[in-house]
């Protein structure tokens, strides 16, 4: 029997279901607006039942303190000694080498269409809006500047900015006149590669989404009419426009397309991963390689986030939505009208998943450890209060979601891997932005 088959630790499935109320604001550090939620605990089947360390109060930096009568952790899989994590990470080493087609079978419910995760392949640009360097450099400068908001203080790249991981780092991000807006801002990164765009879904191609945003009166607050004149006015656009697009027409189609072209440049394929997927056989530590091996079984991550990009791109309820209280966000219902969509989001890809926090559509989690604490707990579910017991619309969390009974170790070692999966820092200067008329003409 191998280091893989013998070494495994699990919860036993004679294990009795019980329940703990999952203070969610304790468990993530996520602030006085955390609403309180069960999140149960299910058997797990093994082969070959194994000890476990007992039940106890959740005591961690990542998890303040409770009393035992209001959360009690699941019994996690005991602790390997470093003598048997080296064996066990030489042997996967060793496994994971192989051609991903000989690795072992992914742990995934019935009904799951995953894919092997993997190299992201070549983008493909749409044959409407086709890529050339020109419309990315234009693209590159509008992304960048300003004017193009109504204020002319916001760009895109303020939400999405490159030395923030292409997000803004803040828990949601600020709009016009910094309104706080509902939703944190996801990274940009691999954009290119995703069938559907914002937490909802409610566009569907990058044309789409710079459109929505440039429109909306929270965010940009620009006007079609308005930011024509505005780029119209300005000599160096005029010019960049008639180079990309055969004249100097400027008008929001063709401002969306530069802006889309350029984003479908911001790729990745440069994390210790994908070396290691090119045969660079240290590229990961032992931590990322026990990692690996835990993401694609025992965590269940790919009943959710598999294939190159690390996201099934659907819509899944994970128990986050606020239904009923302060904060609600019913998600992707409020553009398909589905009472089965309430409280979905989009599944984000987790490649650069370490530079693209806080996390969650809301986010909630400031930290890679408080997401992971919560998904060993299955995730809160909302109980139904006396008055929602026949609400048509109350949401249902993903059956995908269970308790796992990880251990520190298995935390630790996931969150190496999640690290191992983001791109290196490569530094995006702003590029000079082309001067107004009246700059010019005093400059002549």
């Amino acid at each position: 029997m191998s280091l893989v088959t013998s070494l495994r630790v699990s919860v036993p499935a004679a294990f009795v279901r019980s329940a703990a109320l999952v203070s969610l604001a304790l468990l993530s550090g996520a602030g006085a607006h955390a609403q309180t939620a069960t999140a149960e605990v299910a058997p797990t089947a093994t082969a070959e039942p194994t000890k476990t360390e007992p039940a106890q109060p959740v005591t961690s930096p990542f998890v303040p303190s409770l009393p035992s009568s209001v959360l009690k952790r699941l019994p996690r899989r005991l602790e390997r000694t470093d003598e048997e994590r080296a064996a066990l990470a030489a042997e996967l080493r060793e496994l994971y080498r192989k051609p991903s087609t000989s690795w072992p079978a992914p742990t995934v419910d019935a009904g799951v269409k995953w894919k092997e995760i993997g190299l992201l392949p070549d983008v493909e640009h749409p044959a409407e809006n086709p890529h050339s360097v020109a419309k990315a450099e234009l693209g590159k400068m509008l992304f960048f500047d300003p004017r193009l908001s109504g204020s002319g203080q916001m760009a895109c790249a303020s939400c999405h900015d490159p030395d923030l991981g292409w997000g803004d780092g803040r828990t949601t991000s600020f709009g016009m006149d910094r309104k706080p807006l509902d939703r944190n801002a996801p990274s940009l990164m691999n954009a290119a590669y995703h069938s559907s765009f914002f937490w909802d879904g409610r566009a569907e191609s990058l044309e789409d989404q710079a459109e929505q945003v440039l429109l909306n009166q929270d965010e940009m607050r620009s006007a079609p009419g308005d930011l024509a004149a505005k780029l119209s006015a300005i000599p160096g656009y005029r010019d960049k426009f008639k180079e990309v697009f055969g004249d100097e027409q400027i008008d929001v189609e063709r401002v969306t397309q530069a802006l889309a072209c350029f984003e479908r440049t911001i790729t990745g394929g440069r994390t210790p991963f994908d070396h290691f997927l090119k045969g660079r056989k240290n590229a990961l530590s032992d931590e990322a390689i026990l990692g690996l091996d835990l993401f694609r079984r025992e965590a269940r991550c790919m009943n959710c986030h598999h294939g190159p990009l690390m996201s099934d791109g659907e819509f899944h309820d994970v128990g986050l939505s606020y239904y009923g209280r302060k904060y609600e966000d019913l998600g992707r219902y409020d553009v398909t009208g589905e009472a089965t969509d309430v409280g979905r989001f989009r599944t984000p890809s987790l490649r650069s998943f370490a530079t693209s926090g806080p996390y969650m559509h809301n986010g909630l989690f400031p930290t890679a450890r408080g997401v992971l604490n919560m998904y060993n707990a299955g995730m809160p579910t909302l109980r139904r209060r006396e008055h929602q017991l026949d609400d048509p619309l109350f949401p249902k969390k993903s059956p995908l979601l269970k308790p796992l009974g990880l251990n520190n170790q298995d935390l630790t070692d996931l969150e190496a891997f999640l690290k191992a999966v983001s791109e290196p820092y490569l530094r995006m200067r702003p590029p000079e932005l082309p001067p107004a008329e009246e700059q010019v003409t005093a400059a002549k």
